[in-house]
Parts: C-alpha cells; structure tokens; sequence
C-alpha cells in the first residue's frame, strides 16, 4: 500500500504550496470530491521509487464548533485518520501561535506519527525563530521553504524512513505468480451499489473468502476463484467480515479508493443508470486514468431506467468520459444479477489486454506499415524517422519507439499509431502508452 501523508496547520501557513511542491505540480489535485471532501485534496507524490499519497487540508482549528470552520476540522480530522504519518506545518515569519499550540495538542491524542515542519524558513536554518517551536513538544523543527523547494526532499526522506518499499525486490517468479491472480478492485461513488455488487459475486459463486488482517483503513483483499481463474477482490466499500457472514458497509474513503486502484490490474467503476455520470465518477475515472489501471465501466441499476433515459445516460458517457473510449461497457443489475456473465468476460479480457505480449519484430512491422500508410508530418526543417519499437512493460502496456526528431511527432499521429496497434493485439480496457526515444547525434557535442 502506497502510505499516506497529511499535511495540516493553521491557514496560510503554505500547505498548498508544499503539497503541489510534492506532487511536482500546480494542478497536481487528484481527486477533489466535491461535497464529500470539502476541501481535502489528494495527490500522488514520488521520491526517487517511493510512491506515496498526500492529502492536502484546509486550514485547521481543532476547537471549532460552527459552520463551515467545523466542517474544515472535521475534514481535517478525518485525513489524519487516514493518514500513515502527518507533517505538521507551521509559519516561521508569523512565528509560534496559540492555534499551533491547540493543534500540537490535538495532534498528540491521535497516536500518529507527526512531523513539523517549519515553512517559509528560507536562509533562517539555525535562527532564534526555528528554535522557539520546540515549545510545541512535537520533535525537531525541520525547516523548509514550500515556495523555494528548500528542505522538502529531507522532509520526505525523513517521513517516508519507516516505510519499507518491497515491490522492488520482488523476482521474476513472484511477478509472475502475482500476474495469473487478477487483482480486482470496484470503485465508484457511495451508495451506487458496490456494496450488493461484492456480496451478489461472493453469495452467487459461494466462494471461500477470508478477510486479510490490516489497519482499519487499509483496503481488504479478498481472494476468490471463478471458472478456474483465481481473483483478488480489493474492496473499497468497507466490507467487513461479521461472524461468517460477509457485510458490506458503504462507507467512502478517497484513499482507500485511492490505494485500492493503485493495487490493482483491473478496476470496475461503477455509475448509477439513474444519475448519469456526475463530477465524482469523472474525478475517479480520471485517477484510474492517471494510474494506467485496466477498466471496465459498469452501470448498475441498468433495469431501473427508461429507454430515454438510457440513450441520455450513453450520450453523458461519451461526453464525461470520452478519455475512456478504450474501456468496455457493461450494463448490469447487481440486485438482480443480471449482465454479470458479460460484465467477469469484459474483466478477463481487460486483464489479457494490460498483460498482453507483443514481440518486437511484430511492434517494428506494424510500426513500419504504419508510416507507409500515413507519414508523420514535416516539422520545419526536421521530419521524425520512426525506425523500430519494442515494448517498454505492462499494466498498462507501454511501447517504446526508437528514431530520429521524434520529439517533432505530434499528439494526433501517436494516437493514430495508438490505434493502430490497438487493432492488431485486440487490446481493449486498458489505456496503451507511446513513448518516443530519438537517438543522440554522437557529433552534437563535438566542437566542429
């Protein structure tokens, strides 16, 4: 599981700035749940191999008790639940506060993990100022400047220590007995029906399910066979085992939605026939995107709507969600368990596709056939010489493209390349990714 970090603090003291200096990115939001998460944000960060979660948080006053700033500490208390370690940011020009010392104590009740980090802390290393937020009792104050990049990568360093990043040392044995289990995840918005469609799957194929120990956040895994392939359910819809009896409690958790689709090969996003499809499930399906996961689109409650509202709900879909035009769509019932059969053929076949083989000399013909029939346009003085491909990994699979100016090649003929290759593998419900690689003109840096 990728861990968690939360940054909290009073307002204004940069912790927007440090997390978009930690996702690399001033739009590097993720997720923002409109309604649901007010205004915690969540993003993906990355230090050398180490992938992590932040959660960005509006500014926090722990003893809030009206409006919208109860609703601030309220959100705010949630994400250091969730979180795996928190950074506690404080303001070194404004100096120590009564609010930093109300959160402190918060902050100590919760058992977490805590960091301070001292912002805005450009060039006052060992000032008087860094000293004085000793009095806080939470550590050592780690100066940063959010703005300049100073000190953030030591912060991360120092959070991210405890946590031990295994998949590197994994063999290729391991990969590829972790490849023939698909690792299953369902996401979608509360109460679009995740919870009955995990409990139809686990009722209807009485299968032997067991919940794997884990803190209370951690998404469960929950392993399965069906027709003799072997599944790894993660669930996001807090199931909860009671007694013998699997109960599905839908309860929404961005993070665990987060980290249940990192974790996966193929993920079901889940819509509401009758809702169409709103900001959130636009918000989710972008992430999926962004994580390179296989998809398959289900739209539940599929018998609850009229033939005018299914065509609304198909225009809705290829407006909101036309970056999935790659992903298969399934209508089903899970109440009635109806359109399951088509919806675990769509998941196998999404799961073929992400770990699909494609040999080199296949990749380089097609490659080369590709350009016969449409060359890549002229730019200035350069045109871009395609000269082979090979593939670069899977889930998602990504091919790799060798020649000269391809730095010139533009969007819309990689996506004519895209679909080029997609026809000949047959690969459906999994986004494919294009990189271009030009060769070093080994004279360029040579003096004439």
């Amino acid at each position: 599981m990728k861990p968690v970090i939360a940054l909290v603090g009073r307002p204004n003291v940069g912790k927007s700035t440090l997390f978009n200096r930690m996702t690399k990115s001033r739009d590097a939001i993720v997720a923002d749940f409109a309604g649901l998460t007010r205004d915690r944000h969540y993003g993906d960060g990355r230090l050398g191999d180490r992938e992590f979660i932040v959660v960005d948080t509006g500014g926090f006053e722990p003893d809030s008790s009206t409006g919208i700033v109860r609703e601030m500490a309220k959100q705010t208390r949630q994400a250091v639940a969730e979180a795996d370690v928190v950074i506690f940011v404080v303001d070194a020009r404004a100096g120590l506060s009564a609010q930093d010392h109300d959160i402190a104590r918060y902050l100590r009740t919760t058992s977490k993990r805590v960091l301070l980090a001292v912002n805005k802390a450009e060039g006052m290393r060992d000032a008087p100022q860094i000293a004085e937020f000793h009095e806080l009792g939470m550590g050592e104050p780690i100066p940063v400047s959010a703005a300049h990049g100073q000190g953030v990568r030591s912060l991360l360093e120092v959070a991210l220590e405890p946590f031990v990043f295994e998949e590197d040392e994994e063999d290729e044995e391991q990969r590829e007995a972790r490849a023939q289990v698909i690792r299953l995840a369902v996401a979608g918005r509360p109460n679009v029906g995740k919870s009955t469609l995990i409990n139809t799957w686990l009722g209807e194929e009485r299968l032997v399910a067991f919940d794997m120990p884990g803190t209370t956040r951690d998404a469960i895994s929950v392993p399965f066979e069906r027709g003799g392939r072997r599944f790894e359910l993660i669930d996001t819809a807090g199931l909860r085992r009671k007694g013998r009896v699997f109960e599905a409690i839908e309860k929404f958790s961005v993070v665990k939605t987060l980290q249940a689709i990192a974790e996966s090969n193929v993920v079901v996003l889940l819509l509401d026939a009758t809702q169409g499809v709103t900001d959130q499930d636009a918000h989710i399906a972008g992430y999926i995107l962004d994580s390179g996961r296989a998809v398959v689109v289900a739209v539940n409650k599929w018998d609850a709507v009229d033939d005018y509202q299914r065509m609304m709900l198909q225009r809705s879909i290829d407006q909101r969600l036309a970056f999935l035009k790659f992903a298969p769509i399934v209508h089903i019932s899970a109440l009635k368990r109806q359109g399951l059969g088509p919806l675990w053929k769509a998941i196998e076949e999404a799961h073929a596709s992400a770990f699909k083989k494609m040999p080199t000399p296949v990749l380089t013909r097609l490659l080369h056939e590709a350009v016969q029939f449409q060359a890549p346009k002229r730019a200035g003085m350069f045109r871009p010489k395609l000269r082979y491909a090979h593939q670069g990994g899977m889930n998602p699979p990504v091919i790799v493209i060798h020649g000269n100016s391809l730095e010139h090649v533009t969007d819309a003929y990689k996506r004519f390349l895209e679909g080029r290759f997609r026809e000949h593998f047959k690969l459906v419900g999994t986004p494919l990714r294009i990189e271009m690689r030009s060769s070093r003109n080994p004279y360029s840096d040579k003096d004439s």
